[in-house]
This record gives C-alpha cells, structure tokens and sequence, in this order.
C-alpha cells in the first residue's frame, strides 16, 4: 500500500469509527467504501491496471470528494454538494443497502467526472494513446467493483439488512443488475468527464457552468432513488448514471 492510499484509508477508518459510535447510517456507505478502496489497491498490487502509479493518484483523489463532502456534512449539514445533501438527508430508517445506493450514485455521477478531468489533463486528452490507456484502466474498475458485489451483500447482511423470502429470491438478479448498472453508469461517465475537459478548455466559467449542471443532474437522479418503491425497475428504465445536456 502506497503511502497516499495508507492515508486516505486512515482518514476513512478513523470517519468510520466516529459514524459507528453515532449511529450514523452514513456508515453502511464508507464502510462498502473502505473495503472496496482496499480492493483497488490490492488489485494496483496485482498488475491489473496498465500505469498504477496514475489509478493510485486517481483512487486517492476521487474519494477526496466524498470525504469532504461528509465532513461538510457533519459541520453543517446543508454545506455540501446538493447529490451529497440528498444522499446524506435519506430516512435513517432506509434499509442499509439504500444508504450504499444512493452513496454510491451520488459518488459516481457527481464526484468522478470531476476526479477525472482533474487527474486527466489537456496534454493526456490531446494523445489519443494516454487517453485510451486512462479510459481502459477507467473501465478496469469494473472487474473489482463486480468481485465486491457479493462480499458486501453478505457484509450489509451482516450490518442489519432485513430480508424477506422476496429479497433472498432476488439476490442473484439483483446481482447482475448491479454489474450491468455500473457499467453503464461508467459509459456515462466517460461522456460526461468528455464535457467537462472540453468546458475547461473554454475556460473557467464554462467549466463552473457544466458542473453546476452535473450537480443539478445527479442531485435529481439520487432524489428519484428516494422514492422507493420499484427502483431496480426504474433503474432498468432510465439508468444509474446520467447524462449532461448537450450545452
């Protein structure tokens, strides 16, 4: 473990024991949050990425976003980001892979476009080789994030997940929803890291332009999510991630 990410993981444990002594559900996400980042970079370890040394500064600096927007959150909650503000604000009663949703969309759709235009500057977008290398370790993520599918639904049982018969007999379907989902999502998110590049090169009042459309964007897909009732259906219909509008 480089240093970087033994740092970004003390940062997460030391947040974690602060949510467990508190109750706070926002546990149940850094907690999927935790062991996933510890998956990343065993997988760095194991010479799945084509330029570790750049998914490890990607790594550190993506969950920066989430870690300060909770922080933000337990200073004041109406301080972050709006995505983060309706994630945060979700009933505690919510079943604790709820909590994990509406994190992980939140994260996803928000905070990782702007982590990879932030660690993918002008020059890397200018060669198409750098990109397309940047672009498959990007989708790469997905081979770890869909071994980790079935560990953390044990994990959120363990946490307290109430299943019915119902629940149990979806498990395997929801599965496989969860990996389609984020591949999907991370299309999106390519799309999207795409505008955002090409805003900054217009400059930086483009650029606060089109993240304040992404916030807007995301924030009303995580309030959708709350909804409840059928999600994975209306998942299957309009996606997990989303998409900036054309200007």
């Amino acid at each position: 473990m480089t240093a970087p990410v033994e740092e970004l993981v003390g940062r997460m444990r030391a947040l974690l024991d602060e949510l467990d002594v508190d109750g706070d559900p926002g546990r149940f996400f850094l907690g999927t949050y935790l062991r996933t980042t510890e998956a990343v970079d065993a997988a760095i370890d194991g010479g799945l990425f084509e330029d570790p040394a750049w998914v490890t500064v990607w790594d550190v600096d993506f969950a920066e976003f989430y870690l300060d927007a909770l922080e933000a959150h337990r200073r004041d909650p109406a301080s972050p980001p709006a995505p983060w503000r309706a994630a945060f604000g979700t009933d505690p009663r919510t079943r604790p892979e709820g909590h994990v949703l509406l994190g992980m969309n939140a994260h996803i759709n928000f905070d990782l476009p702007q982590s990879l235009v932030r660690v993918i500057g002008p020059a890397d977008f200018a060669d198409p080789a750098v990109l397309d290398s940047r672009r498959r370790d990007h989708e790469r993520i997905d081979a770890v994030l869909a071994g980790r599918v079935a560990h953390e639904d044990v994990a959120l049982q363990a946490a307290g997940s109430r299943r019915t018969v119902v629940d149990r007999v979806m498990v395997g379907a929801n599965r496989t929803a969860a990996r389609v989902l984020l591949r999907e999502s991370r299309r999106r998110v390519w799309a999207n890291t795409t505008a955002l590049h090409e805003a900054r090169l217009a400059g930086p009042e483009a650029l606060a332009r089109r993240v304040a459309q992404l916030e807007e964007v995301s924030a009303a897909r995580v309030a959708d999510l709350r909804r409840g009732g059928p999600v994975l259906l209306r998942l299957a219909v309009s996606g997990f991630g989303v998409e900036l509008p054309q200007h």
